[in-house]
């Protein structure tokens, strides 16, 4: 049962979204860290979940942003000493994988829009993927990805550009390079946004945000299914942990 999450937040428009929705529907309360505000990470042993959001900073980026070695270090404390539920969204992947010893660098190409993800063999029978579409699309934004796993850790989905695309760590730690918490709000968010609009337009040719919203009318009822699933797995996994114990 998760009683109180916490969820690191490293930009105004990178919210929890639909997995915060997940989270309230539970009954959980949710205390979310605006890093890139100065907020202090608080003390971890009183939380049940950790979710770390997307950003547009990269990693290796700590000189710009101070409050990514302390986060680092908060994810490493979560993971590898409590060994509770973790979700990582986009940077929350990459976080994870640099925390661990994994690597993190430029991707061969930006990868932005609704893309295809694949599961692979692995992921197909993975407890933290039951449920999904052998293939599916997800909202992509990001050019760097992992490019070297940390140990332990297992790929259970790849797309045509990023090898990692989920990421997980026995049952109680998952990954997504891909968005899974947008919602029809967060992308109209994106209107008012001219740097947001930028980035579409430079990724994907003049007029991208117009292109994107009329996709996601198709796309978000599909993807919200996917968020779902994988994060009821989780949940799961930590309910029949805590029984086998």
């Amino acid at each position: 049962m998760i009683r109180r999450a916490l969820a690191f937040q490293h930009m105004d428009d990178e919210p929890p979204g639909l997995f915060g929705r997940f989270l309230a529907e539970r009954g959980a309360e949710l205390d979310v860290v605006m890093l890139h505000r100065g907020e202090a990470i608080p003390p971890l042993a009183p939380y049940d979940f950790l979710l770390v959001m997307g950003g547009a900073m990269d990693v290796w980026e700590t000189d710009a942003h101070p409050w990514l070695e302390p986060e680092i270090a908060a994810i490493r404390e979560w993971t590898f000493q409590r060994n509770r539920p973790y979700m990582g969204v986009c940077l929350g992947l990459q976080l994870l994988a640099v925390a661990l010893g994994g690597e993190v660098g430029l991707a061969r190409e930006a990868e932005v829009g609704f893309g295809k993800v694949e599961l692979n063999a692995l992921g197909l029978a993975h407890p933290l993927t039951r449920g999904l579409p052998s293939s599916f699309k997800m909202m992509q934004w990001h050019h760097a990805e992992v490019t070297k796993l940390p140990e332990g850790a297992e790929v259970l989905a790849s797309s045509a550009v990023s090898p990692v695309q989920i990421m997980s760590i026995g049952r109680e730690i998952v990954a997504t390079q891909f968005h899974g918490e947008l919602t029809p709000a967060l992308i109209d968010r994106w209107a008012r946004i001219p740097q947001y609009l930028e980035w579409l337009d430079q990724a994907m040719g003049p007029g991208a945000y117009s292109r994107i919203k009329a996709q996601s009318r198709l796309q978000l009822k599909r993807t919200e299914r996917v968020s779902r699933a994988m994060f009821e797995n989780l949940v799961a996994g930590r309910r029949s942990l805590k029984t086998a114990a």
